[in-house]
């Protein structure tokens, strides 16, 4: 047995969850003990995000947090953050090892190979356009929760969108097979969950350069054979085919539950956020996704404050989130990113009315899932039920994401139950007390 412990800290999005997942089975596979991250380890693995500055300061606390709790132990800093910031980040004290998206699959070995060394930094990701080696797609999952898991099945974008740094991070748009595909889903589902989220950086893009495409894999999993539920998360709006809404409409493993990124309901900043739709494509998304599913979930993502976003044009975000049945919205303000397009252009938003518009459609999409939630009343869902144990309550989504609590039962967790949407506690959400 290894005696080196190592803990990992993980930021941002699920598919940074769900490598990290993977690496620490690999970990474990060599003998590895793993600690959580608050705890004393000889090894801190911070897996970073770069989307926002907020994520990167979050990056940076995390790495200064191992150093004060271990000032002996090795820190590793792989992801976004690492691949675009290698310099700056090997300055801080204590980080060994500052690893890219390519090489962070690579971390074991090297930690195998140097920790008994006399080490020092090793800088991996220097050149200026960092993602333009980035082409082989490396499978993961995760694991550890015993009802769900996220199953990465893309990688990188080929969009550059002005205002976003991961096709400069995660490099080109790759997906495997299907087959491939299918076969890592088996291996997650191996571990006895229920439901599957599919997950990458553009999802909709899955398969385009095999010939193949997101429909198909989604067609296989349709016929039941590997895991009872299976949910997308985030699809761009003009990669959403009519034919996969009427498959999802259709099936009784593809989950009701659309993650659409909007980011604008000014076709004006859409255009200078170089989006590849307009506010039409993305309502007749969400007007087909209601016509085939009354109760289907909707969410979208939204940035205020883009360079640009005057009064006016904020307005008719406004106006156009206020016309569509969404369920909910996750909320962003710009951040800009030094190494896009967008960092150039004029039109800058003060941090006050950035604040302003970010504070009015959050209290948008509370006034939203409120009433997506007066919609789905009493009706019957299949609520999937998760391990943790809060105060003697215990949680879990229905198809459509409706968050339903009941009091703890060891015989409910990762099990569907079949129940009615009667009334809500003080939290806003469901409660299901069985007779």
């Amino acid at each position: 047995m290894n005696s080196i412990i190592v803990a990992f800290h993980t930021l941002g999005c699920k598919l940074n969850f769900a490598e990290t997942s993977t690496l620490i089975r690999k970990f474990r596979e060599l003998g590895y003990q793993i600690t959580d991250f608050d705890k004393e380890a000889d090894i801190y693995i911070i897996h970073s995000c770069s989307v926002t500055s907020v994520a990167e300061k979050k990056s940076r606390a995390a790495i200064y947090q191992a150093h004060r709790r271990n000032p002996k132990a090795f820190i590793a800093v792989i992801g976004c953050y690492s691949e675009l910031e290698a310099k700056k980040l090997k300055a801080i004290s204590g980080v060994q090892w500052v690893l890219g998206n390519q090489e962070k699959f690579r971390i074991t070995e090297l930690i195998s190979r140097d920790f008994s060394t006399n080490l020092e930094v090793s800088v991996t990701s220097l050149d200026s356009e960092p993602s333009k080696n980035l082409q082989e797609f490396h499978p993961a999952y995760s694991s550890g929760d015993r009802t769900r898991s996220f199953l990465k099945i893309q990688d990188g974008c080929d969009h550059f969108c002005s205002y976003c740094s991961i096709p400069y991070a995660r490099g080109k748009s790759r997906s495997p097979s299907v087959q491939e595909a299918l076969q890592w889903a088996q291996k997650a589902a191996a571990d006895g969950v229920k439901e599957i989220v599919l997950t990458g950086v553009n999802i909709g893009d899955f398969g385009r350069k095999n010939g193949e495409s997101l429909y198909d894999l989604l067609q296989l999993f349709d016929k039941g054979r590997i895991v009872k539920r299976v949910r997308l998360s985030s699809i761009e709006p003009e990669l959403l085919s009519d034919d996969i809404i009427r498959l999802i409409a259709e099936s009784r493993v593809l989950m009701p539950h659309f993650h659409i990124p909007l980011q604008s309901g000014s076709d004006t900043i859409l255009k200078r956020m170089k989006r590849k739709y307009t506010t039409k494509v993305f309502e007749s998304r969400v007007k087909y996704i209601k016509q085939l599913m009354p109760y289907a979930c909707i969410a979208c993502d939204i940035i205020v404050g883009f360079h640009g976003e005057t009064d006016e044009l904020f307005e008719e975000t406004r106006q156009f989130i206020q016309s569509l049945p969404l369920s909910y919205m996750h909320v962003f303000t710009y951040s800009e990113r030094s190494n896009t397009p967008a960092a150039s252009l004029d039109g800058k938003v003060s941090p006050q009315i950035k604040h302003q518009r970010s504070q009015m459609l959050h209290q948008y999409s509370a006034a939203k899932l409120d009433q997506f939630y007066k919609l789905c009343q009493h009706q019957w869902v299949n609520v999937l039920f998760e391990s943790e144990n809060t105060d003697g309550m215990m949680s879990g989504y229905s198809e459509n994401y409706i968050r339903v609590e009941t009091p703890f039962r060891e015989d409910f967790v990762n099990q569907i139950i079949h129940l009615p949407l009667e009334q809500r506690n003080v939290t806003g959400n469901y409660a299901y007390y069985p007779r």
